[in-house]
């Protein structure tokens, strides 16, 4: 049985209404311009991954908190 994935075309406007707090790690890529193996490991690193039956979710909240350790400070 082959699964088709559906494609959400305005990712970024349904994380800023806070429709979606949780995606895959393929939206997620996308949504953060990074490859797909970065945003693996990132999300791992930031603990935001969560494994529900056979699907990995990040929850996107946690990665920013954790990309937000990253920031520079301008002095």
């Amino acid at each position: 049985m082959a699964y088709k994935r559906t494609e959400i075309p305005e990712l970024e406007k349904a994380l800023a209404s806070g429709r979606k707090k949780f995606v895959r790690y393929e939206e997620g890529a996308r949504l953060y311009s990074m490859g797909l193996h970065s945003f693996e490991a990132l999300a791992k690193e930031a603990g935001a991954v969560y494994h529900v039956k056979r699907v990995a979710l990040v929850n996107t909240d946690r990665v920013d908190e954790y990309l937000e350790n990253f920031r520079d400070e301008i002095q």
